[in-house]
């Protein structure tokens, strides 16, 4: 962990914290932590949210120990940083950044900040697909009071699959148990005691499933035969939460599309786009072979306009914003307190990512 490292009692007095987000700076909080810990220097840049932001000035990066950044930052204005706070589950933006090669440099993601508002947006738009919301929606537009053909399907008893038991499919896991769903989770290590199953990242209050105790069975691998021995299952609904790596880049093709035609699985996809062969998907939705998708991310990021992606059957798309609340903020900012707190003690940090696997 390198100089970022502190001894018992010594506390954060020569650290400098350096957050670049997408917000303007949280003054009281900020005064809130230096207060805590006497001798840290907080600083804030506001970055923009869809574009890389400008240099930082040196008076900005000069002597910045601790770093949380939206945008991934050279490492030669910021050479003496030990310790990166992500605001995503995912590195996937850092993983060719030199910072990251670092091993002297410990990442942290944001796992759990965005669970809460990313499994309401998998589960409404599940609702919003079985009850027909959008058809009852146009007939709405136009006026009109009638009673569509169209069979409602309510959830007690269908089977969720979540492809990726981090922290936004464990919510996504407990609201599915809540409607009466049965859930099967999917990781890519083994998770065969009660013990290995507990996941200690950050957890909002009243969310997601930090035992492991909601999963019916749970399945685990890193070949394809093992993801398609998940996805064999008979799933009604497939929530893919798992990060992007080279493995995990078009988990969904042509093959897996056809063993979810058995059930005709709705697929939910809020991770990355390039979880799903784009024209695996646009094959699978034009042929019927699944009741639908959801899709909150895609392939190409954003999708051009005329992307044949719009006008396929049975899918709903929004331009990745499921992550969006108010309150997100103030999660990420609960983790920081919590780790600047177990830094100032010398005690492990939570959501240490492993740089292995990424996340």
């Amino acid at each position: 962990m390198g100089s970022v490292v502190t001894e018992a009692g010594k506390g954060l007095s020569q650290e400098v914290f350096l957050l670049a987000l997408p917000s303007p700076p949280n003054k009281p909080w900020i005064a809130q932590l230096e207060a805590s810990h006497p001798g840290l220097e907080v600083r804030w840049v506001t970055q923009a949210i869809y574009s890389p932001p400008d240099p930082l000035p040196k008076e900005v990066s000069d002597n910045v120990t601790m770093l949380c950044s939206l945008w991934p930052l050279p490492a030669e204005v910021l050479p003496k940083v030990r310790y990166v706070q992500l605001i995503s589950a995912g590195a996937d933006r850092w993983i060719t950044q030199d910072l990251y090669k670092d091993p002297n440099v410990t990442f942290c993601t944001a796992n759990g900040a965005h669970a809460p508002q990313i499994a309401e947006w998998v589960v409404g738009t599940w609702l919003m697909a079985n009850h027909h919301f959008r058809a009852y929606a146009v007939q709405q537009e136009k006026e009109q009071w009638l009673r569509l053909d169209h069979n409602v399907t309510d959830s007690p008893g269908l089977r969720m699959g979540v492809l990726g038991y981090g922290a936004i499919g464990r919510q996504c896991a407990r609201l599915g148990q809540a409607l009466g769903m049965e859930v099967y989770a999917y990781t890519r290590s083994e998770k065969p005691t009660p013990e290995s199953r507990k996941d200690d990242s950050y957890c909002a209050p009243g969310t997601g499933d930090p035992d492991g105790l909601i999963p019916a069975k749970w399945f685990h691998g890193a070949s394809k035969e093992a993801v398609n021995e998940f996805l064999a299952q008979d799933l009604d609904l497939l929530v893919l939460s798992l990060p992007l790596t080279q493995s995990t880049r078009h988990i969904l093709g042509p093959e897996q599309f056809e063993i979810l035609s058995k059930k005709k699985t709705f697929v939910s996809n809020i991770a990355r786009g390039p979880h799903i062969d784009t024209d695996a998907l646009l094959d699978a939705l034009r042929e019927g072979k699944i009741r639908g998708a959801a899709l909150d991310v895609a392939d190409p990021e954003p999708l051009p306009d005329g992307h044949p992606l719009f006008t396929a059957p049975n899918v709903f798309i929004t331009p990745h914003v499921s992550w969006q609340t108010p309150h997100l903020l103030k999660r990420i900012e609960a983790i920081i307190e919590t780790n600047l707190e177990r830094l100032s003690k010398g005690e492990p940090l939570i959501n240490v990512m492993n740089r292995e696997h990424h996340y």
